[in-house]
């Protein structure tokens, strides 16, 4: 007999992806399939329910929604655009949410591609760590109709508190953009902001602690400043330099393309160009704030 279940397929279980699989399994209530190009995901996320795909075309076969988390919006359009890709295997009333930071141009031009087929793309990129990935407290950033957001916005649920709706498709992408690129500033200042008050004799928990009660209080502060830079925690598999200098170059062409005069993300980039040439580059990417502190 037929489950009367949803079904729901996901592709890409990373760092973000696996945690947001597993929490859209357990809180859902619909049978959902996995698929990663590597094993380990898939053998810790059964424990879950959740059931490993075979190849793309399992995994959209009985899905009404599909959710993608990959590296960059390169990676969401190759998937697309393969031979075996999702392009090749969507049907129409089928939605696909792109929770991966995509180039907003290509993410308009990938969902017409998807409505020649009779099928629908959301951009939904996701904001905040991986922390929040596992307790399910993201943030997400959709572009989408209103009657889309509302069939989505239940299942996005399973692993977001905060889901803004930013407009039609490519509107999530902007905001998302926005949201890194203004984060990635905050760093640069905070890195700034550390080597000044050291140099000029003040210890720098009493420099940041002081900070945050007054009006450069700030998520960044809290997080990147005091838990990153502090203690000059930096690790691998987190928000990596690579990583972020992406972001930040989707923001740049953003700024190229509506005639804004971005310097200070042109100056992020500088530090994100300077840390990848020292060998940083696979590191989170406050550690900027060695070099900026010499």
């Amino acid at each position: 007999m037929t489950s009367s279940k949803q079904k729901l397929g996901f592709i890409g279980l990373g760092v973000m992806g696996e945690p947001m699989c597993r929490n859209l399994a357990a809180k859902s209530g619909a049978d959902v399939v996995g698929l990663d190009r590597v094993a380990d995901p898939m053998t810790r996320l059964a424990a879950a329910g959740v059931r490993a795909g075979r190849d793309v075309g399992d995994v959209v076969r009985d899905a009404s929604v599909v959710f993608l988390s990959l590296p960059s919006g390169e990676a969401v359009a190759s998937l697309a655009r393969a031979e075996d890709g999702l392009l090749a295997h969507v049907r129409p009333g089928q939605i696909v949410v792109d929770l991966s930071t995509s180039p907003v141009e290509l993410t308009r031009t990938l969902a017409d591609e998807f409505a020649q087929r009779g099928a629908t793309l959301v951009d939904a990129p996701v904001a905040r760590t991986r922390a929040a990935a596992e307790s399910g407290t993201l943030a997400v950033m959709v572009g989408a109709t209103p009657e889309v957001f509302a069939r989505v916005r239940p299942l996005i649920a399973c692993f977001a508190t905060d889901i803004a709706l930013c407009g039609p498709v490519g509107c999530g992408q902007v905001v998302k953009i926005m949201n890194n690129m203004v984060l990635f500033e905050t760093v640069v200042a905070l890195a700034e902001a550390k080597a000044i008050g050291e140099r000029a004799g003040v210890d720098p928990d009493l420099l940041f602690a002081t900070l945050a009660t007054g009006s450069a209080d700030s998520f960044a502060l809290r997080n990147h400043g005091m838990k990153a830079m502090l203690p000059g925690d930096f690790p691998e598999r987190a928000f990596s330099v690579e990583y972020a200098r992406k972001d930040l170059r989707y923001a740049l062409d953003l700024a190229r393309s509506t005639g804004v005069d971005a310097r200070g993300a042109r100056n992020v980039d500088d530090w994100f160009a300077r840390a990848i040439d020292a060998g940083l580059g696979d590191q989170y990417h406050p550690v900027i704030s060695r070099l900026i502190g010499g």
